[in-house]
């Protein structure tokens, strides 16, 4: 099995949110629309918020803090 890397698979979380921030709007109108943007908005939210996060490993589990305020916003 390949090793695993968390500051990868974090910095792709960060690439991710970052992509969700720049995708175009589809040529989609009224309610397809709206769903859409509560889609890309729900996507960027998961990926920032895991790609902001500081892990560590504690009795064999892998912990993320996420920060929630009180400092840089996502």
């Amino acid at each position: 099995m390949a090793q695993f890397d968390v500051d990868a698979m974090l910095g792709r979380f960060r690439d991710r949110a970052e992509a969700v921030r720049q995708r175009p709007l589809p040529p989609v109108a009224g309610e397809g629309r709206k769903a859409f943007l509560e889609a890309a908005e729900t996507d960027y939210t998961d990926f920032a918020l895991i790609g902001a996060s500081v892990w560590s490993v504690e009795e064999d589990h892998l912990v993320l803090r996420i920060p929630l305020g009180g400092g840089e916003t996502i």
